[in-house]
């Protein structure tokens, strides 16, 4: 099976991941799934796996292969495991669950290499560009530094008490983090470095994205996208974070969204069964991905280039 260039995945509710041709919106490959929803995607940057995160596992599928099987899986969290991500060479995983802990898994065997216990369930993990820090967001609004070298929680903060931390993200070069929440606040922090290599967060903005939860919030070198249960996606300028633009046309909850590696596209996935491609110079959408018959709650895409093999 030749793979294209572009890698474009959507899960559902309805137990299965499909396999888009992301201009033409038709479906290639689709995995049954039958043994939880899946949560989270995300594909490998040498584009050869796709994670997948689901209730209490994570999987990893061959992206070039025909099989349903999957390559590997991960056994060790005992919940809903909500956030998985790639180191920058694909030589580790991480992830997140609902049973408390952080964990860190070699790509090549099945063992949990390190955990980190959150004490609450933890909705959101993501890998600073360093590759030395994963940041956590749990339910009882808790946000944690994971410091991979000194193997430890290196700084704590609250932004809102007892609010759930629903997503993290953090600029390519490491500059910003923002946090989203469930009363549709974005917490903006400029993340600066100490005097050792700790990080520190210097508050910057606060917005008042959207009325109800914010599912999803992403940074690109341009914007942030907050993707909401209020069935929009909004995206802000991040020099000053005014709103840009509004995205509407999904008519159910939008759980999930991820930019193209340059920018000017963005996907989304919505309860309304849909993942939708939008331009961002004009705010349309450009395509409608139908197929799934259920909420479609988690999508990934990867159309950059492979990382060079170190």
């Amino acid at each position: 099976m030749s793979q294209p260039s572009v890698i474009l995945a959507t899960a559902s509710y309805d137990h299965t991941i499909r396999f888009w041709e992301a201009k033409s919106g038709r479906c290639y490959r689709t995995i049954q799934y039958p043994d939880s929803q899946v949560n989270r995607l995300e594909i490998s940057p040498n584009k050869r796996y796709l994670a997948a995160a689901g209730n209490p596992h994570i999987r990893l599928f061959d992206i070039n292969s025909n099989s349903h099987q999957p390559e590997i899986s991960y056994d060790l969290h005992t919940n809903n495991v909500m956030a998985v991500g790639f180191q920058c060479d694909g030589k580790w995983m991480y992830s997140g669950s609902e049973d408390g802990t952080v964990k860190i898994w070699d790509t090549r065997a099945p063992g949990c290499q390190r955990e980190y216990e959150s004490r609450a369930a933890v909705n959101t993990v993501v890998l600073h560009p360093n590759q030395t820090e994963l940041i956590s967001g749990d339910q009882n609004g808790n946000i944690r530094v994971w410091d991979l070298t000194a193997n430890s929680c290196s700084c704590e903060l609250v932004p809102e008490v007892d609010t759930a931390v629903r997503s993290l993200t953090v600029m390519w070069d490491g500059s910003l983090v923002v946090a989203a929440n469930n009363h549709g606040t974005c917490y903006v922090w400029r993340l600066l470095r100490g005097t050792q290599t700790m990080t520190n967060f210097e508050p910057l903005h606060k917005l008042q994205a959207h009325k109800g939860y914010i599912l999803k919030c992403l940074l690109s070198p341009e914007y942030l996208a907050t993707a909401s249960c209020d069935h929009t996606v909004k995206i802000w300028n991040v020099d000053g974070f005014t709103l840009e633009k509004t995205l509407t046309g999904h008519q159910r909850w939008v759980w999930d969204c991820v930019f193209s590696v340059d920018g000017a596209y963005l996907i989304t996935a919505s309860s309304d069964t849909t993942a939708r491609l939008w331009s961002m110079s004009n705010g349309e959408d450009i395509r409608v991905y139908q197929g799934h018959h259920k909420a479609t709650v988690c999508c990934a895409l990867h159309d950059g280039a492979e990382p060079a093999s170190s």
